[in-house]
């Protein structure tokens, strides 16, 4: 059995321990660090950018997943693949060039993925599945942590998980984000997600990180 991939984000973080608190997930067994990215245009919130990357990838040898929530990202990858991103996902909504804008990723040198937002149509990605090494799904409305599941999410991340296996791409790594914790995290994962993305769940708990992700770990049957 493959494991689920924890993929905490440090936008639910504490940016005065940041280090720290990169550390203690870690150690707690997250697999990837996700570095949410938001330019007040295309969602209405501004977060961080390749300076802050830059700065988890000193702090940690795990994969650093940086999601691009902006208009016209390709203007950036150069920046935050510098920075030390592993992957960086774009959104199919910012993207009229997609096919280019993944091909730009690829020749950087990181994995190229594709986000599109709850109401936008599974129908928007079938063209690219063959150039993309990730698929994004949110979940809530980009633009804030802490928000609440969309329930009708998980017929389209079961729908994904088909689409996914017919295109003949069934290892592409099926990634959610939004309102991700302990009480969604098991319906998520059945429904066919391997990768989960969790902010106020992990950094947010009252026990600390650390018990956030074993938290989840625990929701979804698996100890690591």
């Amino acid at each position: 059995m493959i494991l689920t991939l924890i993929a905490p984000s440090i936008l639910s973080a504490d940016f005065g321990r940041l280090a720290e608190d990169i550390n203690t997930v870690e150690s707690a067994g997250a697999d990837w660090i996700h570095v949410d990215v938001m330019d007040g245009h295309f969602v209405p919130n501004i977060t961080i950018g390749p300076l802050v990357t830059d700065a988890v990838r000193v702090a940690t040898d795990l994969p650093v997943d940086v999601h691009l929530m902006i208009e016209s990202p390709e203007r950036y990858l150069g920046e935050f693949v510098k920075a030390g991103a592993d992957r960086i996902t774009v959104h199919q909504e910012t993207c009229p060039h997609l096919h280019r804008t993944l091909q730009q990723i690829r020749e950087l040198g990181a994995l190229p993925g594709v986000s599109i937002n709850p109401s936008t149509p599974l129908s928007a990605l079938e063209e690219i599945l063959p150039d993309v090494d990730l698929v994004l799904l949110m979940t809530v409305n980009p633009g804030f942590g802490g928000q609440a599941f969309i329930s009708n999410s998980l017929r389209k991340i079961e729908a994904a998980r088909e689409m996914l296996e017919s295109a003949g791409r069934p290892d592409v790594p099926l990634q959610v984000d939004g309102g991700i914790g302990p009480g969604t995290a098991k319906s998520v994962v059945e429904a066919g997600a391997t990768v989960l993305v969790a902010g106020s769940a992990v950094f947010g708990h009252p026990e600390g990180a650390a018990e956030g992700v074993r938290a989840l770990r625990h929701a979804i049957g698996e100890a690591k």
